[in-house]
This record gives C-alpha cells, sequence and structure tokens, in this order.
C-alpha cells in the first residue's frame, strides 16, 4: 500500500475564500494508482516557511508520497518550487520533465511550470499545477511510472532517515 498526502497551496484557499478543487480532484485521481490510500489533506497559503513545514512533517511521518497542488507558476508568490527543493535530497528531474512535455501538447503555458519532483528520505514529492484539470492530467502522466519508483524508493527500510 502506497500512503499519500496532497497539499494545496493557495493563499485564497487557506483563508476559506475559495473552496479547493484541485485536492479532491487529485485525491480521485490517485485511484489510478493502485494501492494507493490518500492518508493526509491540507491547504496552506502561498508561504514557504508553512509549505516546508507540511512536506517535513509528512516526511517525517514516513508517507509514501506527497503531491503538491498549486504555487509552481510565475507569480511572486509561487514558492511552492523552493519550498520542496528545500525539503528534498534528491530530484527527480524525469517526473517534471514529463509533466512539461505532455502539457506541452495541450497548452503553451506549459512552458512556464517551475514544478519539480524529488525524493526526501523515502518519500516522493511532486509538485503539480494548481488548476485541477491541469493537476490531474500531469498526474496520469506519471502514473504509469509511480508504482516502480515508489517501490524502489522503499528499499530497505533502514535505509530511509528522517531528514
Amino acid at each position: 500500500m502506497y500512503r499519500v498526502a496532497i497539499l494545496t497551496i493557495s493563499d485564497r484557499g487557506a483563508r476559506s475564500e475559495r473552496e479547493d478543487r484541485s485536492g479532491p480532484a487529485l485525491a480521485e485521481a490517485i485511484a489510478g494508482l493502485p494501492g494507493a490510500e490518500v492518508v493526509a489533506r491540507a491547504v496552506v497559503p502561498d508561504e514557504r516557511a508553512e509549505i516546508e513545514a507540511a512536506l517535513r512533517r509528512w516526511v517525517a511521518e514516513g508517507l509514501d508520497l506527497i503531491l503538491t497542488t498549486g504555487g509552481t507558476g510565475f507569480s511572486p508568490r509561487d514558492v511552492t518550487p523552493e519550498a520542496t527543493r528545500a525539503v528534498i535530497d534528491r530530484e527527480a528531474p524525469g517526473l517534471a520533465e514529463a509533466m512539461r512535455a505532455a502539457s506541452l501538447r495541450v497548452t503553451p503555458h506549459a512552458m512556464l511550470s517551475r514544478a519539480v519532483a524529488g525524493m526526501a528520505s523515502c518519500t516522493l514529492i511532486v509538485n503539480l499545477p494548481g488548476s485541477p484539470k491541469a493537476a490531474c492530467e500531469n498526474l496520469h502522466t506519471i502514473l504509469p511510472a509511480l508504482p516502480h519508483g515508489l517501490d524502489k524508493l522503499r528499499g530497505d527500510p533502514a535505509e530511509c532517515a528522517t531528514p
């Protein structure tokens, strides 16, 4: 079983001024990953410290996969990639490259994505766009590779040191 968390990054969502639609859409879409169970969800503002804290908490809990949605564009408040890089030990650039390549077939705006993916201990963290449609499209792009990647990442549990 893969334990999954979904972190929505949205100032308005965190203030309850806007309904989180991306988080629930991703929770539904993750059903495409056999054995996956969403065990945690949260909404935080576009604040690097709060994003990092949520990611670090879930890594410490030993979750297998953390999906973030939002904060990956060019807006000055979009700091999700920076927060993610502060938490991960190693990047997994192929995942982000695959998502951008697939999205470019849909919209030229895909080249504006700054999303990253990487590993913190034995947890994979993947940044996804903020729109429900784009987030799910990106997730579907990488779903076929996730079981193998997550299994390899698990490796020997003794090797999974919490940062």
